[in-house]
């Protein structure tokens, strides 16, 4: 097992680019089940998660080929439409074959997924989804076991009690491409990922509109093609990015950050005084002229600010002077970095879903655990920022959703290695 070891206190200096998107590029494998042709897929990331839904596709018997950032994908004869627990229960986005298993075959059986100890994250949604379309679904053995005989348009509300449901909409819209009839999904999640995969089966032949709004339309079609496809940068990469060099009071240039899709963080970021610029094909982060502000935050669904972003800038605003309270409405139960944190020397009280932070003048180096994978992110922005050694532990979280994170920060001048612990 690796662990990252950080000599904090660094400004960080340069330009790095942001890898492809792993929330897009996990339900885009999984579109290839759609289609008896071959897709290629480029700017994948080389990750432990998109390596596991690798595995999946190959275990459900399509051909693979992964090499120097795209991926082949060809599944024209599968031998299997269960989806086995070993794998799925590492990572929830592999419930996501789901919804292309039942749309091609009309049958599937996927495990219930896992991932991140981040709080309860049931998949009700996804088969109420499924069900409107007229799939018969049974859960077996910790298994969804669904079939169909055939699937029909349908109007589908999708609202959950914590907002709408990225994986959710990419289930249900990928089994309706091939649906009869209309699918209309209301409360549709907006993220850019799912604009992606919408675009994406749209190359494939499909008839989609609306995706980025919260009415998503679908008239189903007979088949879908091969296409080959570029999947978009990783906005969530690219904003723990801008955070670890606005930690580090550097001055970056990190290409791929697109500001259409950081709108949320960006407007903190700003508010809090952080100076950040347009730039060709990206954005760029200047050292602050004065002390930082402390900011309220509240994560939403998109457009708002991402759940995903939360640990990140909790970091930043440890060692920004005043008092920040952020909130959490995605996850509630989605604050296992704060313990971590005050170990550096934080001071971060938790209420609930509410995390007070009070800013200290500045962390110290420490042994941390990271608990999952945004959590790992955030102590590395914490460790950039402290004066001393500091060593995190547990960094396979960090390896599902960052490529080469350490390698990008070293460029940026950054004294961090990795190490066997």
């Amino acid at each position: 097992m690796d662990k990252l070891v950080i000599e904090g206190g660094v400004s960080l200096k340069g330009a790095v680019s942001v890898s492809g998107a792993k929330n897009a590029v996990l339900p885009l494998l999984a579109a290839c089940l759609l289609t008896n042709e071959r897709c290629r897929i480029k700017n994948v990331p080389n990750l432990r998660d998109v390596n596991t839904m690798v595995k999946i596709l190959r275990s459900l018997g399509a051909c693979l080929e992964f090499s120097n950032g795209e991926v082949m994908v060809e599944a024209a004869k599968l031998r299997n439409l269960a989806a086995d627990y070993k794998l799925v229960s590492t990572m929830r986005a592999s419930f996501c074959v789901l919804g292309p298993l039942l749309g091609r075959f009309r049958k599937a059986k996927v495990s219930l997924p896992g991932g991140c100890i981040i709080g309860v994250r049931p998949v009700d949604l996804h088969l109420k989804g499924l069900r409107a379309l007229g799939a018969k679904i049974d859960i077996q053995g910790g298994y969804v076991v669904t079939e169909a005989r055939e699937l029909r348009g349908a109007g589908i509300y999708l609202g959950g009690v914590f907002g709408s449901s990225v994986l959710a909409t990419d289930n249900v819209m990928m089994a309706a491409v091939l649906a009869k009839g209309k699918t209309v999904i209301e409360s549709a999640a907006c993220e850019p990922e799912v604009v992606d995969l919408a675009n994406f089966l749209n190359k494939m032949g499909a008839k989609i509109r609306g995706q980025g709004t919260p009415s998503i339309e679908i008239e189903g079609v007979r088949h879908l093609h091969g296409t080959d496809y570029q999947i978009i940068p990783d906005r969530i990469e690219a904003g723990t990015l801008l955070l670890a060099c606005a930690i580090t009071k550097g001055d970056c240039f990190i290409k791929g950050a697109f500001k259409e899709h950081l709108s949320a963080v960006l407007d903190k970021l700003w508010e809090s005084g952080v100076r950040i610029e347009d730039a060709d094909g990206g954005l760029r982060v200047a050292r602050p002229r004065k002390n930082l502000k402390p900011v309220n935050i509240t994560t939403l669904p998109y457009p708002g600010f991402p759940t995903d972003m939360q640990a990140q800038v909790m970091a930043l605003m440890s060692v920004t002077p005043g008092i920040s309270v952020i909130t959490e409405k995605i996850y509630p139960d989605r604050f296992m970095h704060v313990a971590e944190l005050n170990r550096m020397g934080a001071r971060i009280m938790r209420e609930g879903p509410h995390a007070i932070v009070q800013g200290v003048r500045g962390l110290s180096g420490a042994p941390v655990m990271a608990s999952d994978l945004r959590a790992s992110a955030a102590l590395v922005l914490a460790g950039l920022a402290a004066k001393g050694r500091t060593e995190v532990s547990r960094i396979y979280h960090l390896d599902r959703g960052y490529e080469n994170l350490e390698l990008k920060l070293q460029k940026l001048g950054a004294r961090i290695w990795r190490e066997k612990e």
